[in-house]
């Protein structure tokens, strides 16, 4: 004699119950993973302003001294 397959299986609901907490843990990690991404992206164009502003003063440097010691017309 075989069982009915509408008795529910007490793993089932074991299984559904695992399937729930692994989606709420995934869901946490996703939006971890995204704030640290945006914070990422913060430092990057922090870092990039940082290298413009060091490459300008460079340049400008540079530039003020070949004006200092272009030949002076006269």
């Amino acid at each position: 004699m075989e069982g009915s397959r509408f008795v529910e299986d007490p793993h089932h609901h074991r299984f559904e119950a695992q399937e729930r907490v692994m989606a709420l843990q995934f869901g946490a990690v996703d939006k971890r993973l995204e704030r640290i991404e945006a914070l990422i992206e913060g430092l990057e164009k922090r870092l990039w302003m940082t290298v413009y502003g060091v490459v300008g003063v460079i340049l400008t440097q540079a530039v003020q001294s070949i004006l200092e010691f272009a030949p002076k017309g006269g």
